[in-house]
């Protein structure tokens, strides 16, 4: 299929381009009059005009989704998992495409968007042995003659809000399981990165997924609320800020509906006096400073244990002024923010980190970076001495600064990670085995790394923290999201007389 969206990373000057919903396998375009613009973070240049759906366009949507699902509900196991592996094919051919996408709108480097494409292909490996995963169990002769067998089938239309951090990522922690369990999709991405998911529709649709299956609104909080409390949807994923999420879970919980809402996070990572403290400040510029620090589980608080503070502070502040900060497409460490706003927010918690009293040992808004144009660029930013009042402690910052707490001891650094309401991700660096089989005991966090600062679990597990980290009950991909996308039904049968399905010497099929 020949892609109905120019390179996003071609356009400059007059170039821009309008983009469009997908729908019953093909482009919609917008009809409500209301568009937004999309930026490239590292030029500030305008590239694209985005439609943003009303009500009424969001619902036309999620009825070409209902009216597709019956059939899809229907097709055979072999046949919906012959299309996920073709579309794991055509994701591997253009793994390289959808990186450039991401970083001409998000802003990452095109490494770490590679990167992303990659573990989000992890999901579509893991929903392509669906097969095995709907499996039911069954009892012979429970009760004379009466056999007992459970099954598991799709919810109907569900809905994905995805945000801008992670285009590609976060939004195939759903759909592949969702597709996969027999739902049809309706997805509703960040308006600030959008064309990585039209992009996705147009491999589906190569892929020969059935029209509808697959489905992209464009759109801002009005598309939002309609997917929320459309009486259509039977589920909605969401990964984005707590309040938002808490936001998305109460709406779409009082209108009946399944919610997982994966919200914000405050990751802390504990360095024990007798952890190696070159691989603890590697790890800390790679998890506190990949991505210009806007993903859910980078580190942003480093909690210092003993008298190592000093030393490790050095260290990182060394690795940190290294950094080559500039346009992700130039080669460089770490790319812009994906706004100005956003730009403005982080500058802002720098001013208050300083008039905390904490010590700004690296300040990212100094120095050049490399790139043309007006840029949202912060370069990484290190505090030490900072207070957990701080407000740079305590919020959810999403931008290159790592802040030092320092400790005298490891009960302390577990009573400042616990005493977080976030409990998202938490790291713990030590050589010592039995300190990190107390940790992983003790601390009250979902996902947790020893000696491996970003804890992100493999597809085949599942992706998810504790307290205000998640609303609902129910973990992205793995079982838990199999579980999410399927309702069980248990049937109980007695037949009292045998069938005769007659003489056929054809070899039998799974079709």
């Amino acid at each position: 299929m020949t892609s109905t969206l120019s390179s996003p990373a071609a356009a400059s000057g007059d170039t821009v381009r309008t983009l469009h919903h997908w729908s019953g396998g093909q482009r919609l375009d917008g009809a409500s009059g209301r568009f937004s613009d999309v930026t490239d973070p590292a030029t500030g240049a305008v590239t694209a005009r985005l439609p943003l759906a009303s009500a009424e366009e969001t619902a036309v949507v999620i009825e070409t989704a209902k009216a597709a699902f019956p059939a899809w509900r229907d097709t055979s196991l072999a046949k919906r998992t012959q299309i996920l592996f073709r579309f794991r094919e055509l994701l591997n051919a253009h793994a390289g495409e959808l990186a450039e996408i991401i970083t001409s709108e998000h802003g990452k480097v095109v490494s770490d968007a590679a990167g992303e494409v990659a573990r989000g292909q992890e999901v579509v490996e893991f929903a392509c042995g669906i097969a095995h995963l709907m499996k039911g169990s069954a009892t012979e002769n429970a009760s004379t003659r009466v056999d007992v067998h459970s099954i598991r089938q799709p919810l109907g239309v569900v809905g994905i809000i995805s945000p801008f951090n992670f285009p590609v990522m976060v939004p195939m922690w759903f759909f592949p399981v969702a597709i996969a369990t027999g739902n049809t999709v309706v997805l509703k991405p960040s308006e600030k990165v959008p064309t990585a998911a039209l992009r996705i529709a147009e491999l589906w649709a190569e892929a020969g997924l059935p029209d509808g299956v697959f489905n992209v609104v464009n759109g801002d909080k009005t598309a939002v609320d309609t997917v929320l409390t459309h009486p259509d949807i039977a589920s909605v994923s969401f990964v984005g800020s707590t309040p938002i999420a808490q936001y998305v879970y109460e709406t779409g919980t009082a209108h009946g509906k399944r919610v997982q809402a994966l919200g914000g996070a405050k990751n802390h990572m504990v360095v024990l006096p007798d952890a190696d403290l070159d691989l603890a400040a590697d790890q800390a510029i790679n998890a506190g400073f990949g991505s210009a620090g806007e993903r859910c589980m980078a580190i942003s608080a480093l909690v210092a244990v003993g008298d190592i503070a000093d030393t490790l502070v050095g260290k990182i502040a060394d690795r940190a002024r290294a950094l080559r900060t500039g346009d992700g497409r130039r080669g460089c460490d770490m790319g812009p923010l994906v706004t100005d706003a956003a730009r403005e927010r982080v500058s802002g918690y720098i001013d208050a980190g300083v008039g905390s009293g904490a010590t700004l040992v690296v300040d990212g808004r100094e120095g050049e970076f490399d790139a043309d144009g007006s840029g949202f660029f912060v370069g990484p930013t290190l505090f030490d001495h900072v207070s957990t009042e701080a407000s740079i402690y305590t919020d959810e910052i999403f931008g290159p600064v790592l802040s030092v707490v320092r400790v005298d001891t490891y009960d302390e650094a577990v009573d400042l990670v616990n005493s977080s309401p976030y409990g998202n991700g938490t790291a713990l660096f030590t050589n010592d085995g039995g300190a990190a089989r107390r940790f992983q005991n003790e601390v009250e966090v979902g996902m947790i790394g020893i000696n491996v600062p970003v804890p992100v679990p493999m597809a085949y597990y599942s992706f998810g923290g504790w307290k205000n980290s998640l609303f609902g009950d129910t973990h992205a991909h793995g079982t838990e999201g199999v579980h999410f996308f399927t309702r069980g039904k248990v049937v109980t049968t007695r037949w009292l007389d045998p069938s005769h399905a007659g003489v056929n010497l054809g070899f039998p099929t799974n079709a």
